[in-house]
């Protein structure tokens, strides 16, 4: 006889273990289970740097956080409801985010004298009362695992390994999830290894059919689907939603797409995605440095292509020489900055928003490039989007800010149409457009259009616009070499009014503001969207008044930033960096921001943003 199931809205899971124990890939599987089966969704991918972190210690704990819903979320949760913990070490660092009553599933096989000691359990938790606020299971489930594989003709070392799938298969019963797509998924993997998956499937169905049969479980739940807009969905992550956006842009266009790239953390898997599209026209160079990736990027642009070049922090500080070089020939370049937590090597599994000001400064020189921040795991492809349509448009390098919460984590995507994107038209000369004093044709490479102030895009070999270009400071509208002061001031205001006019092609910033009578305006940029928007839905069910407004473009701010920023009383701008877009706004608007500031290489947490704006919102009405 089946178990009952009992509904429940959401669900908060957090899958945790050392970096070999399979914690990513485990939640990435009960991920896409979840999005298969329609749910919405958030994932909070979270793993060290040393992956090869000695076994059974803190520091080599990874975990992977899922969040879903029959509704809309923001976020992936600010605590989760229900812990994996493959060992003492993982349990350890994830018990203080636990609340009273959440459920604790341990294998307590790992949970060995030698293990407790390492992270300096005098006892072990699961026997000695510690944990009697938490509904504890303490399975076995590596001795599970390999009793249920031991006829599999694989090493018991093998054997062992394939305990993620038995606790996948557990959380898939638990929450009334089909194991059809993880057996496709394995298939797919393990194809070529016929005993690996043998063995990974026996211990899914293993798994599986324990939470049917055990009597540690009484009942099961279910997260019912969540009502969507009508439309093709699929599971994305952020990093795979960016070369989407970069590939569909270019395809958009009729643009080659030529990524020059250096993998470097966390944006490796963009160069990954991008590197299996050759048949829809994307070409890509795994460059030895980061300075000959955005080389590669800019020299594909002169050649009439889309150039792309994607990287983090330590990266972007490498490829500013070539960024500027990009503005003074102003052509098209999209530069992708997955940031990091940290400088130099820092914290590069970690999530911050700390480049900002080197987006904005990180160059010798006038050199004003435009620059858009991604909100969301999905919201990359637009983002991706739309950063390559103001280069194309306007031709500019385009800094895209993403960070590491938005590339590893993931969320549904409904895949849009192309008739739904914007135009993207390269618009490239193909005639003379100026003439000498004696009357001859000719191609005047910095003669500007009127509206965008972007200069000509010729593509090199087209017979009769032969041009020169250079670092060296260009003459207005001919493109010769000029060294003159009134020229060169000219030039340089003229680049920056072209950054500037970009906001009349931007929609206004959107402020949330329900009842018109906020007082308070909570502004975010990228990352932060998510936790803004629960954190505020949080506050206005305690009866905060408070307003809420995203800037996705950062340079430039939209038309209205100014307008909207005097409009409230108090803005606060919750950032994880030391306050870089607040600092940016009291310079630009003489507006005295409020700066609610983290770096701890996580994303904010809801109810700790929903904690600063009801104080704030209290703070106003003494």
């Amino acid at each position: 006889m089946s178990k009952p199931t009992q509904q429940l809205d959401q669900v908060v899971i957090r899958f945790a273990g050392d970096s070999g124990d399979g914690m990513q890939l485990t939640g990435d599987r009960f991920t896409s289970d979840a999005a298969v089966f329609g749910n919405d969704l958030a994932t909070l991918p979270n793993y060290p740097a040393e992956i090869r972190a000695p076994q059974g210690t803190i520091l080599g704990v990874s975990s992977f956080q899922l969040h879903i819903a029959d509704h809309h979320i923001q976020t992936p949760g600010d605590a989760p409801n229900v812990l994996v913990a493959m060992n003492p070490a993982a349990l350890k660092a994830n018990l203080g985010d636990l609340p009273r009553g959440a459920m604790i599933i341990a294998d307590t096989d790992e949970f060995s004298t030698r293990n407790l000691g390492k992270v300096g359990y005098a006892a072990n938790p699961l026997a000695d009362g510690s944990l009697s606020s938490y509904h504890v299971h303490a399975l076995g489930l590596t001795s599970l695992t390999v009793e249920a594989l031991a006829d599999a003709e694989i090493t018991r070392k093998e054997k062992e390994r394939a305990k993620n799938m038995f606790a996948l298969g557990l959380l898939l019963w638990l929450y009334s999830r089909p194991t059809d797509s993880t057996e496709r998924f394995l298939t797919s993997k393990f194809g070529k290894k016929p005993e690996v998956l043998a063995a990974n499937l026996a211990a899914l169905k293993a798994g599986y059919n324990y939470g049917e049969t055990s009597e540690d479980f009484a009942v099961h739940y279910e997260v019912a689907a969540a009502p969507m807009r009508a439309g093709t969905y699929r599971n994305v992550t952020g990093n795979a939603a960016t070369a989407y956006g970069l590939a569909t842009a270019a395809y958009k266009g009729g643009l080659r797409l030529v990524l020059g790239s250096y993998p470097i953390t966390p944006a490796s898997e963009i160069l990954h995605n991008l590197a299996a599209m050759k048949r829809v026209g994307v070409t890509t160079v795994q460059a030895e440095d980061e300075i000959a990736g955005i080389g590669v990027a800019l020299g594909a642009s002169y050649a009439g292509a889309l150039g792309v070049t994607t990287t983090s922090g330590p990266g972007l500080a490498l490829k500013t020489e070539t960024v500027g070089l990009a503005v003074t020939l102003e052509l098209p370049l999209v530069v992708v900055d997955v940031q990091r937590g940290g400088p130099s090597t820092g914290l590069p599994t970690k999530t911050e928003q700390a480049d900002l000001l080197q987006a904005m400064f990180g160059r010798n020189g006038e050199s004003p490039v435009a620059i858009i921040a991604a909100q969301s795991p999905a919201d990359c492809f637009s983002a991706a989007f739309e950063a390559c349509r103001i280069a194309v448009t306007y031709r500019t390098p385009v800094i895209l800010l993403t960070d590491g919460y938005l590339a590893n984590g993931s969320e549904p995507w409904r895949l849009p149409t192309m008739a739904e994107l914007p135009e993207l038209v390269p618009a490239f000369t193909t005639e003379p457009n100026h003439t000498k004093t004696d009357g001859t044709p000719m191609l005047a490479p910095y003669k500007r259009d009127p509206v965008t102030l972007a200069r000509p895009w010729t593509i090199p070999g087209t017979p009769g616009l032969q041009h020169r270009i250079g670092g060296i400071e260009k003459a207005d509208i001919t493109g010769e070499i000029n060294y003159e002061p009134d020229n060169h001031e000219k030039m340089v205001r003229l680049r920056q009014a072209k950054v500037d006019g970009i906001a009349a092609s931007i929609t206004p910033l959107d402020v949330d503001d329900p009842d018109g009578d906020a007082e308070v305006l909570i502004l975010g940029w990228g990352s932060t969207y998510g936790p803004i928007a629960a954190a505020v839905a949080e506050a206005r069910k305690e009866g905060a008044k408070v307003a809420r407004a995203h800037l996705r473009h950062l340079n430039p701010f939209p038309a209205n930033t100014g307008e909207v920023l005097r409009s409230y009383a108090k803005v606060v701008v919750p950032e994880m960096n030391l306050g870089q877009l607040a600092l940016l706004l009291r310079a630009k608007y003489l507006v005295d921001v409020t700066s609610h500031t983290a770096v701890r290489g996580l994303p904010f947490r809801s109810s700790e943003l929903a904690e600063v704006i009801v104080a704030a919102t209290k703070e106003l009405s003494k």
